[in-house]
């Protein structure tokens, strides 16, 4: 394995963690210094979505065709551009462009670090994307100690722009290194390409993690509106709470990168939704800040597996064609994430937030059906 183009995928996915933590600083410095009103920062918000969708969809056939190096450094300097402009204006078209271009190449540096690693890593994929993935952690963690720790010495508008130095750096370490030749020189085969929609594994895999990324969207967004409604615990509380979720997450992802060596990746995930589902009842029938912390922990340790593993095995069957299969799975995944917070939102909105850990456990169900189906088309490709 060749540890500079490892490296390339940790700098990414690191900056991808700290540009989405970091968006809270732009929400400081728009509504303090800027003046913006919550209603407009809130149509701001929405398109970053928007741009992560596109970007998980779009970033795997390109990669196919002209491979990492082009996405990489292209994507990692939209996000470093989209800082230094909202930092400089107020106004509402390039803030939105920047929201927008924020979402797309951070979906398009998640997407493509994901199958880099993947096709770099010749055993043990599932190992090396569990890494990958402790790496989002340490972006994601760290940012807002850094954040808090900048703010006494700098305004928001400098914090921006730090922000933007910090993302253009890998960049430039990105043109200075070789990166593995695209798989299609001569021309992405579509019609290959577009069978994937339609094959049996890659479909079971990506509505897997249809679920998977709904209930890890909705324990980011929904658990301190439940834990204030549904159990009288602050919000500052629930954050605390909250943090102990990823804080579990990223440790056992970094136990996972020795463990998935030795194990079958299929036991450890249904050893994973067991945890899952242990942490959801710990919600729903424990609605104390003990019981957050324990169920969220629980959750943390259940999610840790999920995308890593099943991500691993689209790495492994369809190598030809990895950047244009995670791209597939990908984009059904956060097709999902939006639905399923979009369900949880209904609950809230109608009184009935404490349906939230139950969305979960029934979510949990579902994806250990769809985990069974997974294994046994696996058996019949491999048979093939």
């Amino acid at each position: 394995m060749n540890k500079k183009i490892l490296w390339s995928a940790y700098f990414g996915i690191l900056i991808f963690g700290m540009a989405m933590l970091s968006l809270g600083t732009v929400n400081n410095y728009l509504t303090l210094d800027q003046k913006l009103s919550q209603l407009t920062i809130a149509s701001l918000a929405t398109l970053l979505p928007v741009g992560i969708l596109l970007g998980s969809m779009v970033f795997g056939p390109v990669v196919d065709r002209f491979g990492y190096k082009i996405v990489l450094a292209i994507c990692t300097g939209l996000i470093a551009v989209s800082f230094v402009t909202i930092s400089l204006t107020a106004k509402l078209f390039w803030l939105q462009l920047s929201f927008f271009l924020i979402g797309f190449g951070g979906g398009a540096i998640n997407g493509g670090t994901s199958a880099l690693v993947a096709d770099i890593s010749e055993t043990a994929k599932g190992a090396g994307l569990s890494l990958l993935g402790v790496f989002y952690g340490l972006g994601a963690l760290g940012m807002p100690l850094l954040n808090g720790l900048l703010s006494k010495q700098l305004s928001n508008q400098q914090i921006l722009l730090f922000f933007a130095v910090l993302s253009f750096l890998p960049v430039i370490y990105f043109l200075c290194i070789r990166f593995p030749e695209p798989k299609h020189k001569q021309g992405f085969p579509i019609t290959q390409g577009l069978k994937l929609f339609r094959d049996p594994m890659i479909l079971l895999i990506g509505f897997f993690l249809f679920f998977e990324s709904g209930i890890e969207g909705i324990t980011n967004n929904w658990t301190t509106t439940f834990l204030r409604d549904g159990a009288g615990i602050s919000p500052e509380k629930a954050l605390y709470a909250l943090s102990m979720m990823v804080l579990a997450l990223t440790i056992t992802r970094l136990i996972l990168g020795s463990l998935l060596k030795k194990i079958p990746a299929w036991k450890i995930l249904f050893l994973s939704l067991g945890f899952i589902l242990a942490g959801s009842l710990a919600l729903a029938f424990f609605p104390s800040l003990l019981g957050a912390f324990i169920g969220l922990g629980l959750l943390g340790i259940g999610f840790a597996a999920g995308f890593p593993t099943m991500l691993g095995y689209v790495g492994e069957f369809y190598a030809g064609f990895s950047g244009t299969a995670f791209s597939v799975v990908l984009f059904i995944a956060l097709i999902g994430n939006t639905i399923i917070n979009y369900l949880v939102g209904l609950f809230a909105n109608s009184g009935n937030i404490r349906a939230f850990p139950w969305v979960i456990a029934l979510s949990t169900v579902a994806m250990a059906s769809l985990l069974l189906m997974t294994t046994k088309s696996m058996k019949s490709k491999i048979k093939e």
